[in-house]
């Protein structure tokens, strides 16, 4: 060393941006333009369609109806949905009906919406 003050601690910093960052980076072409915006507006309509349909969509298990039984039961941890059709709705609005407990006393109405009143149930136990 021939008396160079060099200690390699010296540290570059650029004050001003030159033309090349102000410009903003590399641009796209119009292919690329077109290409870019034609996803972004596939993605945009994409989550659009499926926040109407989830805010319209029907959920077959939220009413009883037309001989199908649906019932909420609430639990410590959440809820469980109870769903039953058919012979499985007949049968367990018979013990609905024949009980006294918490799950009896809840689906007694639903499913009387579902048209398996008392009645209906008695007889078909009969019948069948």
């Amino acid at each position: 060393m021939t008396g160079c003050p060099y200690n390699g601690a010296i540290m570059y910093s650029k004050t001003r941006l030159g033309s090349d960052q102000l410009a903003g980076g590399p641009k796209l072409s119009r292919r690329g333009k077109w290409t870019a915006f034609s996803v972004l507006g596939v993605v945009a309509s994409a989550a659009i369609g499926l926040g109407i349909w989830s805010a319209v969509g029907s959920d077959p298990y939220t009413t009883s109806a037309n001989g199908c039984v649906s019932v909420t039961v609430p639990g410590a941890t959440g809820g469980a949905t109870l769903h039953y059709c058919g012979a499985q709705a007949k049968s367990f609005c018979k013990s609905a009906y024949a009980s006294s407990d918490r799950i009896s006393l809840l689906a007694r109405p639903q499913c009387e919406l579902a048209g398996l009143t008392r009645d209906k149930v008695a007889a078909s136990a009969e019948n069948g």
